[in-house]
């Protein structure tokens, strides 16, 4: 398998530019490099490739190639690919915010699931940003478009719950600052597949793009150059025999970050279909069984992962801040039919 060392970012739209770096592996076939390039690229094109090797983008062990040149094993293949044009102004609609507090500072607003927060590829339009421009459409001091104010953090698109919006640029920066410092407070609540023999864990793995699978974050060793370092601390709320119900603490903010840290342990988020979560992981191999969990998916059709605590210092009064929020109905819902399951049990 070819190993990709080196990527940005893939909601990086700022950049003009997207860095790819390959190793061949020994059992590299002699293949075209424009081919090989389509076939190892997540949401890529073969004419984007193409373009990027007439223009001299393509580098092969330090050097230019034309598109026409065979990868051989070891080579080191390098590509700059022009990012897909699009129109980056972000437009009002009518979307409906759960705004928890608003000041002339911030905003904390409390995201359901299936909500976007920026857009990118394939969600360009329907984002949180999207509804905060309508939210501020008669107030010309905020400027959706403009990058000093704004988003300060995000939360997966399938994953609800509570994220702070900066309205002015000394908010941003200093909200900015205290997530860099890992000073904010974080609390998740996930169910996850299986059970625990303790209460309470630390889960400690860099979080980097998984070199299978692009469109998945992998956990590798804190001592490797890969990924970057990450923490997450968990503890028992609830057991149900099969699946277990806990909160989550943010020690770092990664991408994923639970998500993969909870599968890499080995309890893949319940309905989590990035990670392996969307199957039947634990429990009875009968018919009355698998119809429970596929009730259960109906319920809940999204990874269960809700950020339910947030807290931080005020960036103008420096007063210490912690918001709260409840479960979603479909948690809830779920939640119940587990614990009803655990008690018939």
């Amino acid at each position: 398998m070819q190993q990709e060392i080196d990527d940005t970012e893939l909601d990086e739209q700022s950049e003009l530019y997207e860095h790819h770096r390959f190793e061949c592996d020994k059992s590299q076939s002699l293949l075209r490099v424009d081919k090989y390039l389509f076939m190892v690229m997540a949401n890529t094109s073969r004419n984007r490739v193409q373009k990027a090797a007439d223009a001299g983008f393509i580098h092969v062990n330090g050097k230019p190639v034309k598109r026409s040149y065979r990868v051989k094993p070891g080579d080191v293949v390098q590509v700059m690919l022009d990012r897909p044009h699009y129109d980056n102004k972000i437009l009002p609609e009518d979307i409906p915010l759960n705004i928890v507090y608003e000041d002339g500072d911030l905003m904390v607003i409390n995201k359901p699931a299936g909500l976007v927060v920026h857009p990118g590829f394939g969600n360009w339009k329907g984002t949180l940003l999207n509804a905060l421009a309508w939210h501020f459409k008669d107030s010309p001091e905020f400027d959706v478009n403009n990058p000093e104010i704004g988003l300060v953090h995000r939360i997966d698109k399938d994953t609800s719950g509570l994220i702070v919006v900066a309205k002015t640029a000394d908010a941003k920066t200093h909200l900015g600052l205290q997530f860099f410092n890992k000073t904010t407070k974080r609390e998740y609540n996930a169910l996850v597949w299986g059970n625990f023999q303790e209460d309470q864990g630390r889960i400690e793995g860099n979080i980097g793009r998984d070199l299978r699978d692009r469109l998945r974050m992998a956990v590798f060793p804190p001592d490797s150059e890969i990924g970057k370092h990450a923490v997450t601390h968990y503890y028992i709320l609830e057991r149900f025999g099969y699946t277990t119900f806990v909160k989550c603490v943010l020690e770092t903010g990664r991408t994923h970050q639970i998500r993969a840290h909870m599968c890499h342990i080995g309890h893949p988020l319940f309905s989590d279909a990035r990670y392996g979560g969307d199957v039947v992981l634990k429990g009875q191999r009968t018919a009355k069984y698998g119809q429970f969990i596929e009730n259960c998916f109906k319920i809940c059709p999204r990874q269960v992962l809700h950020a339910k605590t947030l807290g931080f210092v005020h960036p103008r009064t420096g007063r210490e801040m912690m918001f709260d929020s409840d479960l979603p109905e479909d948690i809830c819902e779920l939640l119940n039919k587990w614990r009803n399951y655990a008690t018939e049990s």
